[in-house]
């Protein structure tokens, strides 16, 4: 599913944010990724979804090599990774069924299936009555909601979650994480970078803790680690 042998990120200015990671992540596992501000954990999110490529090493995401991907290959990648950000990232002027309907009007799906399956992910997240609502509209919690739909809507193998309860309450963070759950149960490969202390310690999952760039922690049903 995923898989880094020796990965190395270096940016332009000498930084190096990254160094000799090698991880695989499997099919259908839920993994925190924790650690300091500053310690490399948003370059790792990155790479999986491509938005930044390894300087050194071997990175493959769904059988593709990440590092030596052709442009044009890109978006057949993208297709299969969900990405969930704290800031939403939502278009204020569309609605909540228009954002999510546009990633899949991107990718040039039939207008009956898009319909479909929006108002299905809409039903799972629990905004159906919200469809045409837009974002200004919405509580956090519920443009959160549609974010997740917005990255689930098209069945991908794996989401990547930066820091998705970040800007939220803690009973609100805790129904978001209860979706995710469920997804997760449904077949989906969850990645989630978070500092939260209270969600990792009490909803147990593998946790990988990066310090320097440098993975020094990796725990089935781990703890969160740091005092927050």
């Amino acid at each position: 599913m995923i898989e880094m042998h020796d990965v190395w990120k270096t940016y332009a200015d000498g930084t190096v944010a990254l160094q000799a990671v090698n991880v695989v992540i499997d099919r259908n596992e839920f993994v925190y990724v924790v650690g300091p501000s500053g310690a490399g954990k948003s370059t790792f999110m990155k790479l999986i979804y491509r938005e930044e490529v390894p300087t050194k090493g071997q990175l493959s995401v769904n059988g593709f090599n990440i590092g030596k991907l052709k442009q044009r290959k890109i978006p057949y990648v993208r297709r299969n990774i969900g990405v969930i950000f704290q800031d939403y990232r939502l278009l204020p002027k569309l609605s909540a069924f228009e954002n999510i309907a546009f990633a899949m009007e991107v990718i040039e799906s039939p207008r009956r299936l898009i319909k479909r399956r929006t108002m299905e992910v809409l039903d799972l997240v629990g905004l159906k009555h919200k469809a045409a609502s837009l974002p200004a509209q919405l509580s956090g919690g519920e443009q959160q909601r549609v974010a997740i739909a917005r990255a689930i809507v098209n069945n991908p193998a794996v989401i990547v979650a930066d820091e998705p309860t970040g800007n939220l309450d803690p009973e609100t963070s805790s129904g978001i994480m209860k979706l995710l759950e469920e997804i997760n149960f449904r077949g989906t490969t969850i990645v989630m970078a978070t500092h939260n202390k209270e969600i990792v310690n009490s909803l147990r999952k593998r946790v990988l803790a990066i310090e320097n760039g440098l993975i020094v922690r990796d725990q089935q049903r781990g703890e969160y680690g740091y005092e927050v």
